[in-house]
């Protein structure tokens, strides 16, 4: 009996291939995953013949709905010794799309979420289709919008960033161009011509103008009300101005928010607000590996887990139950740097 590869690398044309190939799980990634990926993108990076990246994804369900929770949530009940390796290999492949010096052309067609987005989201071609839905749902699992989300969250525009960080809210291809996360859409049923052009000679930004569909913009209704209710420093005020500001909208989001975790509501708007004032991509994934190696220790992950992915009953039991649970120490802490031989470092 055979395994197929859940990485699929290769050369075609000059154009480095990599295919997620791990459709049951919607490609949700694991460590070795991530270090397959990270050696075929360094042979490809100094490969003359290698003059760009084409990364898709095997099947229709998605092109990848995050990392391997339950393999994090068991390590975190232990030592976290695995869960730290992971997100070692994780954040040092995010690092090196991020500073990647040939094109990368990420094909987001479908379910794309949290680790999904990491390996997207530094592309410099970034598509979506109709298909397309994104999010970063980490705060109803206990966790954080990790794997460059300190990042790339807050330089949205406006607040939408902190809302999305938050909420964990869901947009489709419409919101996404708008707010600038994908750069082109296509719709699923020309991506394959699109890819054959890429692969032919064609340069990649090039195809993605010509296939390029112009959408309306899907989420400009409620952007003033995200940039006014979703501004300030703490998680107690933004509950006190949707609460204020009474409409519909407002309300719901509210309601959305009350059943997320306060610990990480907390902790993720103080990532969002540190990740805006730093000048590398490389310390953002230098304090979020501190942090994510912490958090996945923590009662509300472990909640989280078992209440969405293990037992289903979405009904996780936070510990506080409540912002005001979550002080300032604790928020300390789990930011706190580590020692100087256990910290993130980018690959040599």
């Amino acid at each position: 009996m055979t395994t197929e590869a859940e990485i699929i690398a290769r050369i075609e044309n000059g154009v480095g291939r990599i295919t997620l190939n791990r459709p049951k799980a919607i490609h949700a990634l694991n460590r070795p995953m991530c270090e397959v990926m990270t050696q075929a993108l360094l042979a490809w990076r100094d490969d003359a013949a290698v003059t760009s990246v084409l990364i898709d994804h095997a099947g229709e369900r998605g092109f990848c709905a995050g990392g391997d929770i339950r393999t994090l949530a068991e390590s975190g009940a232990g030592d976290a010794s695995e869960a730290r390796a992971f997100f070692l290999a994780e954040y040092r492949l995010n690092h090196l799309m991020f500073d990647y010096p040939k094109p990368i052309t990420a094909i987001v067609d479908g379910i794309v979420m949290g680790g999904g987005v990491g390996i997207s989201e530094p592309a410099a071609i970034r598509i979506a289709t109709e298909r397309t839905t994104y999010a970063m749902p980490e705060t109803g699992i206990g966790l954080f919008p990790d794997v460059g989300g300190g990042w790339f969250l807050p330089r949205l525009p406006g607040q939408t960033g902190v809302w999305l960080a938050l909420t964990g809210a869901r947009l489709k291809a419409q919101q996404t161009i708008e707010l600038g996360i994908h750069t082109h859409y296509v719709p699923s049923d020309q991506i394959e011509a699109l890819k054959a052009d890429i692969v032919n000679g064609g340069e990649p930004i090039a195809v993605a103008e010509r296939y390029d569909f112009r959408i309306p913009p899907g989420l400009s209704d409620h952007r003033a009300a995200i940039d006014r209710l979703f501004a300030f420093d703490t998680v107690e005020e933004i509950f006190a101005a949707l609460e204020a500001d009474g409409s519909d909208w407002a309300l719901a989001q509210l309601a959305v928010l009350k059943n997320k975790s306060p610990q990480s509501l907390k902790v993720s708007l103080r990532q969002i607000r540190t990740g805006a004032r730093l000048t590398t991509f490389a310390d953002n994934m230098a304090m979020e590996y501190a942090l994510g190696g912490r958090m996945v220790r923590t009662h509300d992950f472990q909640e989280g887990v078992r209440a969405v992915i293990v037992d289903k009953d979405n009904a996780p039991k936070w510990s506080p139950a409540d912002l005001s649970g979550v002080t300032e120490a604790t928020l300390a802490a789990l930011f706190a740097p580590l020692p100087e031989h256990e910290q993130w470092t980018p690959l040599p």
